[in-house]
């Protein structure tokens, strides 16, 4: 392989040698198919962290991968290795900065080029030595008459005259020489006593360096919020996805919460996490809540059928609203009678997700309530009505009074607000073009819920907490009512059984997915629509969970590895969510 050759080609050679196809490779590291291709096609220049990641599952040092060095490099080099032999200077005026900073430098150097390794193990042990000289000089002036005194006042003037001597060779030669240095830390590395030193060096300056901040993963694992954050930038770029929200949940609070990206991004306006978003489906989330504080509050029961609530048939009443209170479809419906607010929330009351999606566009039951499992924001919308009929009062009053206000959720409605004007995220189609913002839509339980990234993150926490309603509650809402052994979600495959999710025993609560995993059981809610495309999952017994939300169409083809590096969340049934790769 010829030093001149470019790092895609190194990389080619080197994968190639080692037997690993792109995705073998892939496997090992946190860098993706599409990553490595761009990488070999020289299609990308890659981050020295990313080079680094390849390098450790190649087993080779990462200047195997690394090309020759230009003069523009070469005088970056000389900088760095001017540091690293200048700096302990420092330490004449700053107690242990000659050994501290060095040691620094070599720690975050070493790997980049073996010069910075050789150079900085030779400075770090003159330093150490010299700290060893002066401690020894200074007990000279105290037991050694006459002499001890010229031991005590030669030592640092020596020890500065050898380091200048090293600064002014190293700028000429690229070279260095640091005579009765003791070898602390040696170039090989498995040296016991080097290991000693760092780990002694390491409580010694534990106070002062501050720890990178760490997740903690499901399976106990941890991972810094700089490479959740470097491998979110990674998947946007890749995936052409230029707006996202993210929450991370540790111990039932938020630990990691950040904005990416633009509300508007064909005109580069920024997103914030006070930006409104289009909630889309992340309402019926809300709603399951609200239902089960109306079941405490003695409003209406689970297993009653909802029309035995109202004084008149349901189909009997006169629409008060554009289309989704006519349930005029149902006047000659058998089945429909059945329905109680269980099944509105587990999804089991035959209902098409909308009536647009019957043939004749008309409202039915299409199966035995409680029996199956169909997804329905019809249904959800029924439970609305007959609560709305029952309380006098309409579905954003309820919300507010039992959900918003409580939790300070001052920039969150079920319908559009002026004051959303001020700051508002535009949904994006697959060209990355934005989309007009709907915003005459009546009040719906099953999709309408306006909110922002720091709302929505106030309610996941209030719900992992417990809050709002009780205990008994909540092992309601996050208990399975019914399996599901559909292939998908929806569209092809809603109607095709298969075993594939048994084993996390894939089913939904009420408002909520659920499914098992080792550490306990999971609930999910999604939404999508008008350009906006969200996914949460919390695992409460762990304390666990996440929040994604995106105003791009495509946002949902990075949520896979998105659970998957930030929480090893490895159980989420992404292919039945049709959560499709990007590089796939």
């Amino acid at each position: 392989m010829s030093n001149t050759s470019s790092i895609g080609e190194r990389l080619k050679y080197q994968r190639k040698s080692k037997g690993y196809s792109q995705e073998e490779l892939s496997q090992r590291t946190n860098v993706t198919v599409r990553t490595i291709q761009r990488i070999e096609g020289e299609e990308v220049s890659p981050h020295l962290n990313t080079v680094k990641l390849l390098a450790a599952a190649l087993e080779i040092e990462v200047s195997d991968l690394l090309p020759l060095q230009d003069p523009k490099e070469e005088t970056l080099k000389k900088k760095w290795l001017l540091l690293m032999h200048a700096t302990p200077l420092l330490g004449i005026f700053l107690p242990l900065f000659n050994v501290l900073v060095p040691l620094f430098l070599w720690i975050h150097k070493r790997e980049d080029n073996p010069i910075y390794n050789e150079h900085g193990i030779k400075v770090v042990n003159f330093q150490i030595t010299t700290l060893l000289l002066a401690v020894f000089s200074f007990i000279s002036l105290l037991t050694i008459e006459k002499w001890g005194f010229f031991i005590f006042i030669s030592v640092v003037p020596i020890c500065v005259c050898i380091m200048i001597f090293n600064i002014i060779y190293v700028l000429q030669k690229e070279k260095c020489f640091y005579p009765f240095s003791i070898p602390f830390l040696r170039l090989k590395k498995n040296k016991a006593l080097g290991l000693l030193l760092l780990v002694g060096l390491s409580v010694m300056t534990s106070c002062s360096q501050p720890r990178p901040e760490t997740i903690e993963r499901l399976d106990g694992s941890r991972i810094t919020k700089d490479s959740i954050t470097h491998k979110i930038d990674q998947l946007m770029a890749d995936a052409k996805i230029y707006g996202m929200a993210i929450s991370i949940f540790n111990d039932n609070q938020p630990v990691y919460q950040k904005v990416f990206g633009y509300k508007d991004y064909p005109n580069k306006k920024v997103l914030t996490d006070s930006t409104n978003m289009y909630g889309a489906s992340f309402s019926k989330a809300v709603f399951g809540v609200l239902v089960m504080k109306l079941v405490e509050d003695g409003v209406i029961d689970l297993d009653t059928p909802l029309e035995s609530y109202l004084p008149q048939k349901i189909y009997e009443y006169e629409p008060q609203t554009r289309w989704h209170d006519d349930f005029s479809d149902l006047k000659k419906d058998s089945l429909y009678p059945k329905i109680t607010a269980r099944m509105c929330l587990d999804h089991t009351t035959g209902f098409k997700n909308y009536r647009w999606f019957e043939d004749d566009q008309k409202l039915k039951v299409n199966w035995e309530p409680g029996t199956k499992f169909g997804y329905s924001g019809e249904g959800l919308i029924y439970l609305q009505v007959v609560l709305e009929k029952l309380t006098g009062k309409g579905l954003e009053e309820l919300a507010q009074a039992h959900i918003f206000r409580p939790l300070g959720m001052k920039n969150s409605a079920y319908e559009w607000k002026g004051r959303f004007d001020k700051d508002v995220a535009l949904g994006h189609n697959e060209k990355g073009e934005s989309l007009e913002k709907d915003k005459d839509n009546e009040p719906r339980g099953a999709g309408t819920l306006e909110t922002t990234a720091e709302d929505y993150t106030k309610f996941l926490t209030a719900v992992l907490n417990q809050r709002l309603i009780s205990k008994g509650s909540y092992d309601e809402i996050f208990s399975p009512h019914i399996r599901i052994r559909s292939k998908k979600q929806f569209d092809e495959g809603d109607s095709t059984l298969t075993d594939k999710y048994d084993n996390i025993n894939l089913g939904y609560g009420l408002g909520w997915g659920y499914f098992e995993t080792p550490y306990g059981k999971a609930v999910f809610k999604e939404g999508h629509g008008s350009g906006f495309v969200h996914h949460s999952v919390l695992f409460p017994e762990s304390g666990k969970g996440i929040m994604i939300m995106t105003n791009f169409e495509r946002g949902n083809s990075i949520f896979k590895e998105l659970l998957e590096v930030t929480l090893q969340d490895v159980y989420t049934p992404w292919e039945w969510e049709n959560y499709i790769p990007y590089n796939k």
